[in-house]
């Protein structure tokens, strides 16, 4: 965790902001305008890139993994553009916890995968093409986008030691305990055996 050099003030306007740009729901505005439904209403009712997915609409969930990639990043470098690294790490948590938790659909958000590979990328980018590099090899391996994000977050932290980053080592330890308390229901399903694979429109 880096050393704490902003006053409370400037952490808390950018907790505000980076919630604020993680709440927007990417997932749900893209499914309306497209006309592909209620993604509530769509297999696991999830706002991710994954449940998009099973609209079988690809270029809607490419988009929706982008954009909520890409706001996690954004917070991350407004923030450095502004302040110090102590606030733009909790701009970043904050941006996470918009998305898990977004005031527009009642705090009841996607799991956070996307945006937490967004923030690692803006923060330390080889540690997030580490953590993304992850990702890909247990899905394409396994085919459940749940147990790739679960092994790609909790191996974020043991990357971030391994690679000098120590700085970022708390924040992956955070940021992975809300992914796997978010993926609770995936990991029931994955050990019982029923836990849907990519492409998979149930």
């Amino acid at each position: 965790m880096p050393l704490f050099e902003s006053s409370l003030g400037v952490i808390g306007l950018w907790a505000l902001i980076g919630y604020l740009l993680g709440s927007v729901p990417f997932g749900v505005l893209i499914t309306r305008f497209l006309g592909l439904g209620n993604l509530r209403e769509i297999g696991s009712g999830n706002i991710g890139a994954t449940n998009v997915l099973r609209t079988g609409n690809k270029k809607a969930a490419a988009a929706t993994l982008v954009l909520d990639g890409g706001k996690g990043a954004l917070a991350v470098l407004l923030a450095r553009a502004f302040v110090p690294e102590d606030a733009v790490q909790i701009a970043a948590l904050a941006a996470f916890v918009g998305h898990c938790f977004p005031i527009w659909l009642g705090f009841r958000g996607g799991k956070g995968v996307a945006t937490f590979l967004g923030i690692l990328l803006a923060l330390w980018w080889p540690l997030g093409l580490t953590a993304c590099a992850t990702w890909l090899v247990v899905a394409a391996v396994f085919r459940y986008s749940s147990l790739a994000a679960l092994m790609a977050a909790g191996l974020a932290p043991v990357w971030a030691i391994l690679m000098g980053y120590g700085v970022a080592s708390l924040l992956c330890v955070a940021l992975a305990v809300l992914i796997y308390l978010r993926h609770s229901a995936n990991i029931a399903r994955l050990r019982a055996g029923t836990e849907s694979r990519i492409g998979s429109k149930g």
